[in-house]
């Protein structure tokens, strides 16, 4: 028999490391003898065999149930940013619409209404520029016409004519109450004259009404005249008779000799006067004070002659305020 290797080369093929263990006994059993080159081959080719077997073919750590988790975990990673992806389009695009809606608005409504602006302003200018010409029958123009009832009344007139009414109202009622003072007021006068009086002679009344006073010439130096005649007759409240006067009675009892009728107040007198500028006063004009509490025969130069108060008798004495007016009887 003839052997075609030495004992050492035997012994490194007995030595030598299988590729794969797991196919250690078929290798043996179906491979060929060996050669003594293919010997000494064998184990740099089994070194090579280890170093490119594949790291996929090396169990994971944690074995497979751990590697299909992370698999697992990575696939539903990848799902969520793609549906976030999927739902984030339409929100952005809507987002991007809405902004280029509002920016492009403003200027398209601008351009729309300057464009209304213009066919307005063009509108009027041809109104303006064409002449306009109507036929019209002759059967209108002479037909009649007339204004009807109605008018419009302004607030401001209406305002007035309800202030007017008002006060025409409130002067009335003052009249009324002036009116109804002066008869009381003349009643307990006559009634304290009365007491006093030693006249016997006729009132003011029956003097005013008489024939000699209705014939009797009026100037004011006439009546300044007749008042002066009764200057020192004492004052007597209510007094309207040469033994006692009081201011009203005085004035009243001088004008009707010249066929003057007065009130026995003050308040009455003054309003059957006519009012007259202070400066163009004369004597035999009336002094009536604005308090309508006293008045008197106007004496000329800031006089006057009155029967004064209580204790006192017709004289002419300086008018001591400016709180007065003049008033003329005999116009």
């Amino acid at each position: 028999m003839t052997q075609t290797g030495s004992a050492t080369d035997a012994q490194a093929a007995a030595n030598s490391t299988p590729v794969n263990p797991t196919n250690t006994a078929n290798a043996t059993a179906d491979a060929p003898a060996l050669t003594r080159r293919a010997a000494r081959q064998a184990p740099a080719t089994t070194a090579q065999t280890r170093r490119v077997t594949p790291v996929r073919d090396a169990p994971l750590p944690g074995g497979r149930r751990a590697a299909q988790a992370a698999r697992a975990a990575e696939t539903a990673r990848v799902s969520s940013a793609a549906r976030k992806r999927r739902f984030l389009a339409p929100v952005v695009l809507t987002v991007a619409a809405g902004m280029f809606g509002t920016v492009a608005v403003a200027p398209a409504f601008a351009a729309t209404q300057q464009t209304g602006t213009e066919a307005a302003n063009a509108q009027r200018q041809v109104r303006a520029a064409e002449a306009q010409q109507f036929s019209v029958s002759d059967a209108v123009a002479l037909a009649g016409t007339g204004r009807d009832g109605y008018g419009a009344t302004s607030q401001a007139s209406l305002d007035a004519a309800a202030a007017q009414k008002a006060a025409a109202a409130a002067a009335a009622a003052a009249a009324k109450q002036s009116a109804s003072q002066a008869a009381a007021t003349q009643a307990a006068r006559a009634k304290t004259a009365a007491q006093y009086s030693s006249y016997s002679g006729p009132s003011a009344d029956e003097i005013a009404s008489s024939a000699s006073a209705a014939n009797t010439p009026f100037s004011l130096p006439a009546v300044v005249a007749t008042a002066k005649q009764y200057i020192g007759t004492p004052y007597v409240f209510g007094g309207a008779d040469p033994s006692g006067f009081d201011c009203s009675g005085y004035v009243m009892y001088v004008y009707a000799q010249y066929g003057i009728s007065l009130a026995h107040s003050v308040p009455l007198q003054d309003q059957a006067g006519t009012t007259i500028p202070t400066s163009e006063a004369q004597p035999g004009d009336v002094v009536i004070f604005n308090n309508e509490a006293h008045d008197g025969f106007y004496m000329g130069n800031g006089m006057i002659m009155d029967a004064p108060k209580p204790g006192g008798s017709i004289s002419i004495r300086p008018i001591w305020t400016s709180d007065y007016h003049i008033v003329r009887f005999g116009i």
